[in-house]
């Protein structure tokens, strides 16, 4: 995959339990093959413009990352031998040297083009990574109809506890990607997705998204932010975040 492809979708959180709450929101996500992908004039690789993806934010500790070289070491580590085709990242590129992906997926692909292990990088507004390692124990391919379970041990919000399970979905196809990651714990359950049209990205919609969804990441972090101070108003239970994880991954 030689190019980048746009996806100008929109993500929904759905909570349920004593405490509800719920939202949706436009965002732009690239997917690319980081060690080839060329895009149009305002993207770029590893150096600045109005758009950008550089290897340092992702696969390893934010601002350390080592982008697919860290990937395959996970995968080589994991003896997940049948992910061994291309490796795409989906994820919010920096606008304007601003970067914060709550959270962007590694996709690893076998031989044969089928989807077989996914690594969700998560990263919470502290600055801490964690990223969780979703495959069969099999290594059969990931359809688009099942679904993946990881024990959740990262923190990423004061209002939940780090307890609980995540089931991922994931419906990556030529034309459009969905993504689905339920969480539950107790009398809590929280539906996060991420769905869109998928396209190859062009400047005139990098320019469009900048007029309609202007300064990227930093507009999400604010929305996190706010969705936090509902949550608080509603008397949702804060809790103190604990220190992260020794493993950066977990499945």
């Amino acid at each position: 995959m030689r190019h980048v492809d746009h996806i100008s979708g929109q993500t929904f959180h759905g909570r349920k339990g004593k405490v509800e709450n719920a939202f949706r929101y436009s965002v732009d996500y690239c997917l690319l093959d980081p060690e080839q992908a060329q895009g149009p004039a305002l993207f770029s690789r590893n150096r600045r413009n109005l758009t950008a993806l550089h290897d340092r934010d992702h696969g390893g500790a934010p601002g350390e990352g080592r982008g697919v070289a860290w990937v395959r070491e996970v995968l080589q580590a994991h003896q997940l031998d049948k992910a061994d085709g291309d490796i795409l990242l989906l994820a919010q590129p920096r606008v304007l040297g601003h970067v914060f992906n709550p959270v962007s997926f590694w996709l690893c692909h076998g031989r044969d083009g089928s989807l077989r292990a996914v690594i969700a990088e998560v990263t919470n507004t502290y600055g801490d990574r964690h990223s969780y390692l979703c495959h069969h124990p099999d290594q059969r391919p990931i359809t688009r109809h099942e679904r993946l379970s990881a024990q959740k041990i990262f923190h990423v919000s004061p209002f939940q506890p780090v307890a609980g399970d995540y089931r991922f979905r994931f419906d990556i196809r030529d034309d459009r990607l969905g993504i689905w990651i339920d969480y539950c714990h107790g009398d809590t359950q929280l539906l996060a997705t991420l769905t869109g049209r998928r396209r190859r990205l062009t400047n005139r919609a990098i320019l469009w998204a900048a007029l309609r969804r202007p300064l990227g990441s930093r507009r999400v972090l604010g929305l996190i932010h706010w969705q936090a101070l509902v949550l608080w108003w509603k008397g949702a239970r804060w809790h103190v975040r604990p220190e992260p994880p020794a493993d950066e991954v977990s499945r």
